[in-house]
């Protein structure tokens, strides 16, 4: 494992900001997730509180639950319709399909908004959802009013992919595969987790990535062919972010690209700002709501 150390570096400069997590589900009492949803065969668990003309859609990133979003469910959930879902591949739902794509997982977010008949949706959606919650809005452009991301889109310099960059991600992917557990728990602990990220939640995120299903999670990252600006403006939609500070979030490609934006920093966490200053993090939330 000596090349460890330079794969850090590589995973770092290509922005794999995603965190991996498979904690066991808390049940929301107030939840009323009664109508079975799927797509294309494939179950998708979640919950459903609260009611409101506005809806809240959570959306995790790579390997995490719906079960990271519990404090925003108690805090908005008595104002708002919020819903939080399992992406297929993760949580509890279903694993029965072979893509794992950013389509896909858009396909999925807009499975939950056309079968429960939502309408006025804010998408908010946690590291790799980022991506996923921009083709969400493409697909319904009419029920998804909002996007709000979480610790997402850091480095968005607005430009393409070269080959260099391309292969350098496509080295990082061949070092998760060969070492997933060990690759992955090292990373976390020197990139994704801030001097003031608690020892609970160290230990929870590290208990859960050394249990996540290896296969699916790096299928989930090899997707590397989503054009983010064409993408971002074709939603004509202000992007909201709720980004921690623990890494620099360079925004020049959104001022380049002309794409609109708010970035609404929370000070001191790492890479889960939901779980790690929930109350902090609520606040930041409901001021971008209040704005869309």
């Amino acid at each position: 494992m000596k090349k460890l150390p330079a794969l850090f570096s590589l995973i770092t400069s290509i922005g794999l900001w995603y965190a991996c997590t498979q904690h066991r589900q808390n049940k929301n009492t107030s939840d009323k997730s009664t109508v079975k949803i799927n797509n294309r065969g494939v179950n998708i668990a979640y919950t459903d509180t609260g009611k409101s003309d506005t809806t809240l859609l959570f959306i995790h990133g790579w390997c995490i639950n719906k079960s990271y979003f519990n404090e925003q469910v108690k805090y908005f959930g008595n104002r708002y319709r919020v819903i939080t879902m399992d992406l297929p591949g993760y949580g509890q739902s279903g694993k029965n399909r072979n893509s794992w794509t950013v389509n896909d997982f858009a396909g999925d977010v807009t499975s939950v908004i056309t079968t429960l008949k939502l309408k006025n949706v804010i998408l908010i959606g946690h590291s790799m959802a980022g991506e996923i919650i921009v083709q969400a809005k493409l697909n319904a452009p009419q029920q998804v009013i909002g996007l709000v991301g979480i610790d997402n889109f850091k480095g968005f310099d607005g430009k393409p992919e070269t080959p260099k960059s391309k292969a350098d991600y496509a080295e990082a992917i061949a070092m998760l595969k060969k070492h997933f557990k060990a690759v992955a728990t090292a990373y976390f602990n020197q990139d994704l987790f801030y001097k003031t990220t608690s020892t609970a939640i160290r230990k929870r995120v590290l208990n859960d990535v050394t249990n996540a299903d290896s296969t699916i999670a790096i299928a989930s990252m090899e997707d590397n062919n989503f054009n983010t600006v064409s993408k971002l403006k074709a939603t004509k939609t202000k992007l909201h972010l709720i980004n921690s500070d623990y890494t620099p979030n360079d925004t020049i490609g959104f001022i380049k690209a002309g794409i609109p934006y708010q970035l609404l920093q929370i000070h001191a966490t790492g890479h889960f700002p939901m779980v790690e200053k929930p109350a902090e993090f609520n606040k930041l939330l409901q001021q971008a709501v209040n704005q869309i």
